[in-house]
């Protein structure tokens, strides 16, 4: 019973993904993102059933499994704009520090302002990093691996959300920078989100994304140390 209660629920996972996909190209909004909109689906149908996260969780962990080769096939389009990426290495290195720097900064700075403790400023420090380097980092600077986790996923999707649309507005369209920020702001979610856009868009995130981290981890404990 559990094997297909699983099946059916990968099925769901699956289900929610193709629709938001078809949703998102007949109405863009960054509700209708795939991030956003099949997890509220998905969130809606256990909700509606009656179902505890713990019945779902096991097609989560097995589908969270498959990733790890579909985030290894973004070296594929890495290679195939590899001359792109080298040509503008300098640029999106200073990009990237820029970046994660001010990211960094407002959250902490805020942080400050509103008066939160000492773990949830140490958590916000890690938030726009990926998931596994953020989790790390937090263990090394002694913060809440809770808050950390919750904060890396909320991060990712209201990048995913809100990424595309705000640049639009902002009238930023050129590939580089596009990817550049969805990588460095809002992680894994932001390239997913990127590749949707465009295959250079996706490469240039993927590439950000790991560039995002090592600055990360370079600049973060500094940081918490001070603010111990």
């Amino acid at each position: 019973m559990t094997a297909v209660m699983t099946g059916l629920f990968i099925l769901l996972t699956i289900g929610a993904y193709a629709l938001s996909r078809v949703v998102a190209k007949r109405y863009p909004s960054p509700f209708t993102t795939p991030v956003f909109f099949s997890t509220t689906l998905i969130v809606l149908v256990l909700i509606a059933g009656g179902i505890p996260y713990t019945d779902y969780q096991p097609a989560a962990d097995l589908i969270a499994k498959v990733l790890g080769p579909a985030t290894v096939a973004l070296a594929v389009p890495i290679h195939r704009h590899r001359r792109i990426l080298l040509g503008s290495l300098a640029p999106a290195l200073a990009g990237i520090t820029a970046g994660v720097l001010v990211t960094i900064g407002v959250a902490l700075v805020l942080g400050r302002l509103l008066g939160f403790d000492e773990q949830l400023q140490l958590a916000l420090a890690v938030k726009s990093t990926t998931a596994p380097v953020a989790l790390e980092l937090t263990r090394i600077i002694g913060g809440s691996l809770t808050l950390a986790a919750a904060l890396v996923i909320a991060t990712g999707m209201v990048g995913a959300m809100f990424g595309q649309w705000l640049m639009d507005r902002l009238g930023i369209d050129h590939p580089l920078a596009r990817g550049l920020a969805m990588g460095t702001v809002s992680h894994g979610q932001g390239t997913a989100q990127a590749v949707t856009e465009g295959e250079l868009q996706g490469a240039i995130a993927a590439v950000a994304m790991g560039l995002a981290a090592i600055v990360t981890t370079l600049v973060v404990p500094p940081i918490a140390a001070s603010l111990i």
